[in-house]
Protein backbone atom coordinates (compact mmCIF):
# COMPACT_ATOMS: atom_id res chain seq x y z
CA UNK A 1 0.00 0.00 0.00
CA UNK A 2 1.65 3.57 -1.06
CA UNK A 3 1.16 6.58 0.72
CA UNK A 4 -1.35 8.25 -2.03
CA UNK A 5 -3.64 5.26 -1.35
CA UNK A 6 -3.67 5.96 2.32
CA UNK A 7 -6.90 7.77 3.39
CA UNK A 8 -5.86 8.94 6.73
CA UNK A 9 -2.34 9.94 5.08
CA UNK A 10 -4.36 11.99 2.92
CA UNK A 11 -6.33 13.36 5.38
CA UNK A 12 -3.68 14.42 7.98
CA UNK A 13 -2.16 15.88 4.53
CA UNK A 14 -5.32 17.82 4.07
CA UNK A 15 -5.33 18.91 7.66
CA UNK A 16 -1.89 20.15 7.74
CA UNK A 17 -2.74 22.24 4.44
CA UNK A 18 -5.99 23.93 5.81
CA UNK A 19 -3.29 24.71 8.97
CA UNK A 20 -1.10 26.71 7.19
CA UNK A 21 -3.46 28.01 4.75
CA UNK A 22 -5.52 29.45 8.37
CA UNK A 23 -2.09 30.46 9.61
CA UNK A 24 -0.87 32.41 6.38
CA UNK A 25 -4.57 34.00 6.57
CA UNK A 26 -4.38 35.01 9.82
CA UNK A 27 -0.92 36.66 9.77
CA UNK A 28 -1.79 38.27 6.18
CA UNK A 29 -5.29 39.66 8.56
CA UNK A 30 -2.96 40.84 11.09
CA UNK A 31 -0.42 42.60 9.22
CA UNK A 32 -3.12 44.25 7.15
CA UNK A 33 -5.31 45.30 10.56
CA UNK A 34 -2.14 46.51 11.97
CA UNK A 35 -1.51 48.69 8.72
CA UNK A 36 -4.92 49.66 8.91
CA UNK A 37 -4.69 50.67 12.67
CA UNK A 38 -1.58 52.67 12.31
CA UNK A 39 -2.70 54.83 9.15
CA UNK A 40 -6.32 55.80 10.76
CA UNK A 41 -4.58 56.24 14.08
CA UNK A 42 -6.43 53.76 15.80
CA UNK A 43 -2.97 52.97 17.79
CA UNK A 44 -3.11 56.57 20.12
CA UNK A 45 0.46 55.80 21.02
CA UNK A 46 3.65 53.59 20.43
CA UNK A 47 4.39 53.64 24.16
CA UNK A 48 2.58 51.07 26.05
CA UNK A 49 1.37 51.30 29.74
CA UNK A 50 0.79 54.93 29.21
CA UNK A 51 -0.16 56.51 32.25
CA UNK A 52 -4.17 57.22 32.41
CA UNK A 53 -4.07 60.82 33.80
CA UNK A 54 -1.44 61.82 31.19
CA UNK A 55 -3.50 59.82 28.21
CA UNK A 56 -6.57 62.35 29.40
CA UNK A 57 -4.33 65.36 29.40
CA UNK A 58 -3.15 64.61 25.98
CA UNK A 59 -6.77 64.04 24.44
CA UNK A 60 -7.72 67.07 26.00
CA UNK A 61 -4.99 69.33 25.11
CA UNK A 62 -6.65 71.45 21.81
CA UNK A 63 -10.09 71.68 23.45
CA UNK A 64 -9.20 75.01 25.27
CA UNK A 65 -6.41 77.28 24.24
CA UNK A 66 -3.51 76.90 26.25
CA UNK A 67 -2.14 74.15 23.81
CA UNK A 68 -3.44 76.07 20.52
CA UNK A 69 -1.58 79.51 18.94
CA UNK A 70 -2.45 81.72 16.39
CA UNK A 71 0.02 80.48 13.59
CA UNK A 72 -0.16 76.66 14.21
CA UNK A 73 -1.82 76.37 10.50
CA UNK A 74 1.38 74.69 9.77
CA UNK A 75 2.63 73.51 13.01
CA UNK A 76 5.68 71.16 12.23
CA UNK A 77 5.71 70.59 8.60
CA UNK A 78 8.96 70.97 7.50
CA UNK A 79 9.77 73.06 4.50
CA UNK A 80 11.44 70.95 1.88
CA UNK A 81 13.16 71.81 -1.24
CA UNK A 82 10.21 69.76 -3.53
CA UNK A 83 8.74 71.31 -6.32
CA UNK A 84 5.17 70.24 -6.75
CA UNK A 85 4.85 69.28 -10.64
CA UNK A 86 1.22 69.58 -12.02
CA UNK A 87 0.24 70.49 -8.69
CA UNK A 88 -3.03 71.11 -10.20
CA UNK A 89 -3.39 67.24 -10.81
CA UNK A 90 -4.02 66.75 -6.90
CA UNK A 91 -6.77 66.03 -5.29
CA UNK A 92 -6.30 69.20 -3.38
CA UNK A 93 -4.07 71.82 -5.44
CA UNK A 94 -1.57 73.74 -3.16
CA UNK A 95 -2.77 72.53 -0.08
CA UNK A 96 -1.89 68.61 -0.36
CA UNK A 97 1.96 69.87 -1.38
CA UNK A 98 1.85 72.60 1.79
CA UNK A 99 1.04 69.43 4.04
CA UNK A 100 3.63 68.00 2.87
CA UNK A 101 6.49 70.84 3.30
CA UNK A 102 7.34 71.34 -1.13
CA UNK A 103 8.57 75.21 -1.04
CA UNK A 104 7.71 75.25 -4.58
CA UNK A 105 4.58 74.47 -6.35
CA UNK A 106 3.39 74.78 -9.81
CA UNK A 107 -0.07 76.02 -11.96
CA UNK A 108 -0.49 76.42 -15.50
CA UNK A 109 -3.02 78.80 -16.45
CA UNK A 110 -5.35 79.62 -19.62
CA UNK A 111 -6.59 83.10 -20.71
CA UNK A 112 -9.77 82.95 -21.70
CA UNK A 113 -12.34 85.99 -21.99
CA UNK A 114 -10.22 87.86 -19.02
CA UNK A 115 -10.06 85.15 -17.05
CA UNK A 116 -6.94 82.85 -15.84
CA UNK A 117 -8.32 78.33 -15.72
CA UNK A 118 -5.98 76.21 -14.31
CA UNK A 119 -5.25 72.55 -15.81
CA UNK A 120 -3.07 70.96 -18.16
CA UNK A 121 -5.22 71.11 -21.45
CA UNK A 122 -7.88 72.75 -22.54
CA UNK A 123 -9.87 69.49 -21.91
CA UNK A 124 -9.49 69.71 -18.52
CA UNK A 125 -10.37 73.15 -17.67
CA UNK A 126 -13.86 73.85 -15.55
CA UNK A 127 -15.26 77.21 -14.85
CA UNK A 128 -14.63 76.85 -11.13
CA UNK A 129 -10.89 75.97 -11.87
CA UNK A 130 -9.27 79.30 -11.63
CA UNK A 131 -6.09 80.72 -11.04
CA UNK A 132 -7.75 82.64 -7.98
CA UNK A 133 -9.60 80.24 -6.97
CA UNK A 134 -6.90 77.42 -6.31
CA UNK A 135 -4.28 79.66 -5.57
CA UNK A 136 -4.62 82.81 -5.26
CA UNK A 137 -7.04 82.93 -2.39
CA UNK A 138 -5.98 79.93 -1.02
CA UNK A 139 -2.19 81.24 -0.92
CA UNK A 140 -3.30 84.64 0.78
CA UNK A 141 -5.84 82.64 3.62
CA UNK A 142 -2.96 80.83 4.59
CA UNK A 143 -0.72 83.77 4.83
CA UNK A 144 -3.50 85.77 6.95
CA UNK A 145 -3.16 82.72 9.17
CA UNK A 146 0.25 82.90 9.78
CA UNK A 147 0.60 87.11 9.83
CA UNK A 148 -2.51 87.30 12.32
CA UNK A 149 -2.94 91.17 13.44
CA UNK A 150 -2.56 90.70 17.17
CA UNK A 151 -2.03 94.03 18.49
CA UNK A 152 -1.27 93.40 21.72
CA UNK A 153 1.73 91.83 20.97
CA UNK A 154 2.96 93.41 17.57
CA UNK A 155 4.35 96.39 17.09
CA UNK A 156 4.84 96.58 13.15
CA UNK A 157 2.84 94.04 10.32
CA UNK A 158 5.01 90.54 10.01
CA UNK A 159 5.35 88.75 6.60
CA UNK A 160 5.77 85.17 7.14
CA UNK A 161 6.10 82.80 4.86
CA UNK A 162 3.49 79.63 5.21
CA UNK A 163 5.83 77.54 6.97
CA UNK A 164 5.29 77.96 10.99
CA UNK A 165 8.83 76.45 11.43
CA UNK A 166 10.50 78.51 9.21
CA UNK A 167 8.79 81.58 8.72
CA UNK A 168 11.26 83.37 6.74
CA UNK A 169 11.09 80.02 4.11
CA UNK A 170 9.76 81.59 0.68
CA UNK A 171 7.00 79.53 -1.76
CA UNK A 172 8.08 79.37 -5.47
CA UNK A 173 4.50 79.95 -7.65
CA UNK A 174 5.98 78.94 -10.80
CA UNK A 175 2.88 79.86 -13.30
CA UNK A 176 3.33 78.11 -16.57
CA UNK A 177 1.36 80.14 -19.45
CA UNK A 178 -0.25 77.91 -21.98
CA UNK A 179 -1.89 80.41 -24.05
CA UNK A 180 -0.25 83.66 -25.72
CA UNK A 181 2.18 84.90 -23.19
CA UNK A 182 1.77 88.60 -24.72
CA UNK A 183 -1.50 88.48 -24.17
CA UNK A 184 -1.61 86.04 -20.99
CA UNK A 185 1.24 87.27 -18.25
CA UNK A 186 -0.29 90.58 -17.90
CA UNK A 187 -3.53 89.22 -16.35
CA UNK A 188 -0.85 86.96 -14.60
CA UNK A 189 0.48 90.17 -12.87
CA UNK A 190 -3.09 91.83 -12.01
CA UNK A 191 -3.99 88.51 -10.41
CA UNK A 192 -1.06 88.77 -7.98
CA UNK A 193 -2.74 92.00 -6.50
CA UNK A 194 -3.89 91.13 -3.40
CA UNK A 195 -0.71 89.10 -2.75
CA UNK A 196 0.90 92.52 -3.68
CA UNK A 197 -0.98 95.21 -1.54
CA UNK A 198 -0.44 92.65 1.85
CA UNK A 199 3.67 92.98 0.55
CA UNK A 200 3.65 89.67 0.30
CA UNK A 201 5.56 89.30 -3.06
CA UNK A 202 9.19 88.80 -3.12
CA UNK A 203 10.54 92.06 -5.78
CA UNK A 204 14.29 93.42 -6.77
CA UNK A 205 14.66 96.90 -7.45
CA UNK A 206 17.17 95.86 -9.85
CA UNK A 207 20.00 95.57 -7.68
CA UNK A 208 18.87 94.02 -4.82
CA UNK A 209 16.70 91.14 -3.84
CA UNK A 210 13.50 91.28 -1.37
CA UNK A 211 12.88 88.04 -0.40
CA UNK A 212 8.89 87.66 0.73
CA UNK A 213 6.72 84.92 1.56
CA UNK A 214 5.92 84.32 -2.48
CA UNK A 215 8.47 84.27 -5.05
CA UNK A 216 6.41 84.39 -8.47
CA UNK A 217 8.42 82.44 -11.02
CA UNK A 218 6.79 82.94 -14.91
CA UNK A 219 7.46 80.03 -17.48
CA UNK A 220 5.99 78.09 -20.12
CA UNK A 221 4.95 81.40 -22.65
CA UNK A 222 6.03 83.70 -20.48
CA UNK A 223 7.93 86.27 -22.41
CA UNK A 224 11.62 87.18 -21.21
CA UNK A 225 10.62 90.71 -22.52
CA UNK A 226 7.74 91.32 -20.00
CA UNK A 227 10.12 90.58 -17.38
CA UNK A 228 14.02 91.54 -17.65
CA UNK A 229 13.56 94.99 -18.56
CA UNK A 230 11.30 95.77 -16.04
CA UNK A 231 13.43 97.57 -13.31
CA UNK A 232 11.15 97.30 -10.40
CA UNK A 233 9.17 94.39 -10.31
CA UNK A 234 7.92 91.08 -7.98
CA UNK A 235 7.76 88.66 -10.77
CA UNK A 236 10.62 86.76 -11.87
CA UNK A 237 11.24 84.69 -15.30
CA UNK A 238 12.32 80.67 -15.49
CA UNK A 239 15.66 80.84 -17.26
CA UNK A 240 16.56 77.43 -19.59
CA UNK A 241 19.56 75.70 -17.84
CA UNK A 242 21.01 74.61 -20.48
CA UNK A 243 21.97 78.06 -22.31
CA UNK A 244 22.58 79.91 -18.92
CA UNK A 245 26.52 79.89 -20.15
CA UNK A 246 25.52 81.18 -23.93
CA UNK A 247 22.45 82.68 -25.29
CA UNK A 248 21.41 83.44 -22.12
CA UNK A 249 24.49 84.37 -20.30
CA UNK A 250 23.38 87.63 -19.45
CA UNK A 251 20.55 86.36 -16.94
CA UNK A 252 21.33 87.11 -13.36
CA UNK A 253 19.58 85.99 -10.26
CA UNK A 254 17.28 89.26 -10.19
CA UNK A 255 16.06 88.16 -13.48
CA UNK A 256 15.45 83.82 -12.77
CA UNK A 257 15.92 83.04 -9.26
CA UNK A 258 15.64 79.66 -10.46
CA UNK A 259 16.32 77.97 -13.85
CA UNK A 260 14.86 75.18 -15.34
CA UNK A 261 15.18 72.15 -17.88
CA UNK A 262 14.01 69.03 -19.22
CA UNK A 263 16.42 65.99 -17.33
CA UNK A 264 15.17 63.60 -20.65
CA UNK A 265 15.99 66.19 -22.99
CA UNK A 266 19.36 67.19 -21.24
CA UNK A 267 20.69 63.88 -20.08
CA UNK A 268 18.86 61.37 -21.88
CA UNK A 269 17.50 57.97 -20.53
CA UNK A 270 18.80 56.64 -17.53
CA UNK A 271 19.66 52.35 -17.10
CA UNK A 272 19.86 50.90 -13.77
CA UNK A 273 19.11 53.80 -10.75
CA UNK A 274 21.77 55.81 -11.52
CA UNK A 275 23.11 58.57 -13.87
CA UNK A 276 26.44 57.82 -15.48
CA UNK A 277 29.49 59.40 -15.59
CA UNK A 278 29.03 61.28 -19.09
CA UNK A 279 25.67 62.57 -17.19
CA UNK A 280 27.21 63.40 -13.84
CA UNK A 281 29.88 65.76 -15.46
CA UNK A 282 27.35 67.53 -17.88
CA UNK A 283 25.33 67.86 -14.63
CA UNK A 284 27.81 69.02 -12.05
CA UNK A 285 29.18 71.70 -15.07
CA UNK A 286 25.17 73.10 -15.37
CA UNK A 287 25.17 73.62 -11.54
CA UNK A 288 28.22 75.27 -11.23
CA UNK A 289 27.13 78.04 -14.07
CA UNK A 290 24.18 78.25 -12.06
CA UNK A 291 25.53 78.16 -8.91
CA UNK A 292 27.53 81.13 -10.18
CA UNK A 293 25.18 83.63 -11.27
CA UNK A 294 23.52 82.64 -7.57
CA UNK A 295 20.77 80.78 -9.54
CA UNK A 296 18.72 77.79 -8.17
CA UNK A 297 18.07 74.58 -10.41
CA UNK A 298 15.36 72.22 -11.21
CA UNK A 299 15.15 69.86 -13.70
CA UNK A 300 11.96 68.05 -14.78
CA UNK A 301 10.56 65.17 -16.76
CA UNK A 302 12.98 62.84 -15.07
CA UNK A 303 12.18 59.19 -14.85
CA UNK A 304 9.21 58.43 -12.82
CA UNK A 305 9.44 54.16 -13.11
CA UNK A 306 10.62 52.05 -11.83
CA UNK A 307 10.69 53.36 -8.68
CA UNK A 308 14.41 52.81 -7.81
CA UNK A 309 15.19 54.73 -10.68
CA UNK A 310 12.96 57.61 -9.69
CA UNK A 311 14.57 57.52 -5.77
CA UNK A 312 17.85 56.92 -7.05
CA UNK A 313 17.85 60.05 -9.51
CA UNK A 314 16.13 62.27 -6.87
CA UNK A 315 19.27 61.45 -4.18
CA UNK A 316 21.75 61.87 -6.58
CA UNK A 317 20.27 65.45 -7.74
CA UNK A 318 20.05 66.25 -4.57
CA UNK A 319 23.78 65.11 -3.83
CA UNK A 320 24.95 66.93 -6.69
CA UNK A 321 23.63 70.42 -5.43
CA UNK A 322 20.20 70.39 -7.88
CA UNK A 323 18.09 73.12 -5.57
CA UNK A 324 14.35 71.76 -6.09
CA UNK A 325 13.71 68.09 -6.50
CA UNK A 326 10.71 68.18 -8.94
CA UNK A 327 7.96 65.34 -7.90
CA UNK A 328 4.53 64.83 -9.08
CA UNK A 329 4.63 62.05 -6.21
CA UNK A 330 5.51 64.55 -3.41
CA UNK A 331 4.55 62.25 -0.22
CA UNK A 332 7.17 60.23 -1.67
CA UNK A 333 9.66 62.71 -2.39
CA UNK A 334 8.93 64.01 1.00
CA UNK A 335 8.85 60.21 2.82
CA UNK A 336 6.43 59.98 3.93
CA UNK A 337 4.36 57.44 2.09
CA UNK A 338 5.38 53.86 0.51
CA UNK A 339 7.99 53.28 -1.54
CA UNK A 340 10.37 56.66 -0.65
CA UNK A 341 12.61 54.56 2.48
CA UNK A 342 14.90 53.65 0.06
CA UNK A 343 15.51 57.59 -0.96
Amino acid sequence: MTIRNSPFVELRFLNSFVAMAFISSSLLLAWTLLGLSSVKGIIASSTPDLNPSLQDILNKAHQGPLYNYPTSFTQGIIPKGIHSHNDYWRDVPFYTALSVGASSTESDVWLYNGTLYVGHEQSALTAARTFESLYINPILDVLKRQNPTNLKFLSTTTHNGVFDTDAGQTLYLFVDLKTDGAATWPVVIKALEPLRQAGYLSSTNGTTFTSRPITVIGTGNTPLSLVQPITSRDYFWDAPIPTLNSTFSNITSLVSPIASADFAAVFGPVLGTSMNETQVELLRAQVKTAHGKGIKLRYWDQPGWPVSTRNGIWRQLRSEGVDLINADDVEAAAGVSDGANDW
